[in-house]
Parts: C-alpha cells; sequence; structure tokens
C-alpha cells in the first residue's frame, strides 16, 4: 500500500518518517524544493529539525503527478490549507483512496469540523474513508523516537484500524477510536486552553495555574462536546485530557507559546498585528465561544481568551475576572 504524506512541514515530515521506520512505501510531497531536497540528500528537514537524521528510506518529490498512484493521503497541512489540497486531489484521482487527517481544529471560514470537509470536498466514488491521526504529540518528540501515543479516528473502524497498523511501532502507538464528533472538538479546544496556560505562565503563575486551568478546561471541554454529539469519555482520553496536557504544560505548543507571549506584552495587539504562524486555538475560540453563547454553554476560560485575543483585554485581569467568579461546588456539567 503506498502512502503520499502531503505537506514537507514539521508534522508531515515526522509522521512519513514513522511510516519509512515501519518499512511502509511512503513518499513526502511538498512545494518547498530546498525541504524536499534536504530530506532527499541529507536524509534531515533543517528548518524544523536541525541535525536530526530522518530514515535514509525515506523520499519526497515536488512533482504532484509522481503521488497520484497512491492509496493513502495524508494531509500534513494547516487546517486553512485542507480545502484547497482536497480539490486539488479530487480533481486529479483516478481511483478510491484513504485520507487522513492530521490537523486539529475548524475550517477558518465554514466553522466545519475537518472531517466533513474532506467528506464534502472528495468525491464519494474516490473516497474509501477519512481517518484523523490525532491526540497528544509534539513533531520534535516523534522524530526522535520518543514514546507517543494517539488515535486513529473514524466512523469506519476497519479503515481505523488499517491507519494503526500502518504506524504503530515499539515508539508510536495507535488506539483507534469512532467518536468522531467528540475527538475532534477535544483536540480543538484544548488548544484554547493551551492559550490561556501560556497567559498564566507569561504572568508568573506557577504549577498550581496550570493544573487548575488543565481540570476546569477539561469540564469546559466536555460539556462543549457532549452538547454537540461527543461522548463523554472521549474527553478522559488522548484526544481529551491527553492532548489537553501535552498542550497547555510544553514550550513547544504554538498555542503556549503564544499566550505566554501575549502575556508578557500585556495584551494580544501586537500579537494580532504581527504573528506569521499558525496558531488554531485563536480562530477555535472565536468559533466555540460563539457557539457556546448561542447553545447557553458554560465556558469561562474560552471566554476570557476570547476576549483577551478579540477584545484586546488585559490578561491580568482576564485571570482576575477567573479567580473571582461565583463560588460553586465543583461540577463538569455546569
Amino acid at each position: 500500500m503506498k502512502v503520499t504524506v502531503i505537506g514537507s512541514g514539521s508534522w508531515g515530515t515526522a509522521l512519513a518518517n514513522v511510516l519509512a521506520k515501519n518499512d511502509q512505501d511512503v513518499l513526502i510531497y511538498g512545494i518547498n524544493p530546498v525541504e524536499i531536497d534536504d530530506i532527499n540528500h541529507n536524509h534531515m528537514n533543517q528548518r524544523f529539525f536541525g541535525e536530526t537524521l530522518l530514515n535514509e528510506k525515506l523520499k519526497g518529490t515536488s512533482v504532484f503527478e509522481d503521488i497520484l498512484d497512491s492509496d493513502v493521503f495524508l494531509l500534513g497541512v494547516p487546517s486553512g490549507a485542507i480545502e484547497s489540497v482536497c480539490h486539488q486531489l479530487n480533481a486529479n484521482l483516478n481511483k478510491p483512496v484513504y485520507i487522513i487527517n492530521v490537523a486539529k481544529g475548524f475550517h477558518p471560514v465554514s466553522h466545519k469540523y475537518l472531517m466533513d470537509v474532506i467528506e464534502e470536498t472528495i468525491d464519494p466514488k474516490f473516497l474509501k474513508a477519512v481517518i484523523s491521526l490525532i491526540g497528544p504529540s509534539h513533531a520534535e518528540e516523534v522524530v526522535e523516537d520518543q514514546l507517543t501515543a494517539v488515535n486513529a479516528v473514524s466512523k469506519d473502524l476497519e479503515a481505523a484500524t488499517l491507519v494503526q497498523n500502518l504506524f504503530s511501532n515499539d515508539t508510536f502507538r495507535v488506539y483507534t477510536n469512532d467518536d468522531v464528533i467528540g475527538s475532534q472538538i477535544g483536540v480543538a479546544v484544548k488548544n484554547i486552553i493551551a492559550l490561556a496556560s501560556g497567559v498564566a505562565s507569561g504572568l508568573g503563575y506557577g504549577d498550581n495555574t496550570r493544573a487548575a486551568l488543565i481540570t476546569r478546561g477539561l469540564a469546559e471541554m466536555s460539556r462543549y462536546g457532549v452538547k454537540f454529539g461527543g461522548r463523554f469519555e472521549t474527553f478522559l482520553g488522548l484526544c481529551g485530557v491527553g492532548d489537553l496536557v501535552v498542550t497547555a504544560t510544553s514550550v513547544h505548543s504554538r498555542n503556549f507559546q503564544a499566550g505566554y507571549a501575549v502575556a508578557k506584552a500585556g495584551s494580544a495587539d501586537d500579537f494580532n498585528k504581527n504573528n506569521q504562524v499558525t496558531v488554531e486555538g485563536v480562530m477555535a475560540a472565536k468559533i466555540v465561544y460563539e457557539e457556546a453563547l448561542k447553545h447557553n454553554i458554560e465556558m469561562p476560560i474560552t471566554e476570557q481568551v476570547y476576549q483577551v485575543f478579540y477584545e484586546n483585554k488585559d490578561p491580568k485581569e482576564a485571570i482576575y475576572e477567573l479567580m473571582t467568579r461565583e463560588l460553586k461546588h465543583e461540577n463538569f456539567k455546569k
């Protein structure tokens, strides 16, 4: 079975490297010729991983026609690029394929789940199944063979099992999951909480604060997810608390870094004007906050993150308001 990873960025490269390690027939497609040349000739992707050596079996191409005989396509691109990549694929496919999504978030315009975007863009005659490979994972650690566990999520458990078998090895373990709604919500909402965790760290708060944000963030995530059809137990798994912990506690996380920078600056004004990288939590905060308002879902952390990034609220004031809310009994449902 031939697999093409579309995107020679950090996550695409790391996952392609897992497949190469597993002796899978994998090719990485990228539009940056410098990255592709680096992969092919130096067995590195120095832009993202410095001198870390990739598996020597991993090869890349910048020629789109080279990938059209693939059986599986992994979309290693940001959420905002998924629809356009799928349109390009759809116009050139000549047989049914599996498509793997690894992005975490929502479509930036329609606000749809990314798996829905893929299913609606690819002609059904060319689509065997859509699977999301998501969970607590940093590319920087995966490429170094640090122990990692993630979910292969699909309505089609046979397809999820196929992906599980493609990727699993002694350092990368994949569990199947069929809660496509809950899993996608979990990995999107955790980015919002990671922004809050970064803000708190930037203001000088420590482990106690981070633990409180993660725990109450998990309450918000599960509350929101169950409302829209996710299963509660999903939020106690890899796509819930697992991804929340790794994203809200790590300097590898772009969302954590963004929150930290905003706290140090005193507002999100400079960030919103000058940021050049994809920070999925910022867009997710707007989408989730607005949906929570419509459906009367209590999400105080999400609300404060929204106000910091979209209403230029002082991060110190946001933290103060969270801590001085009406006192109540601990409850995940309210």
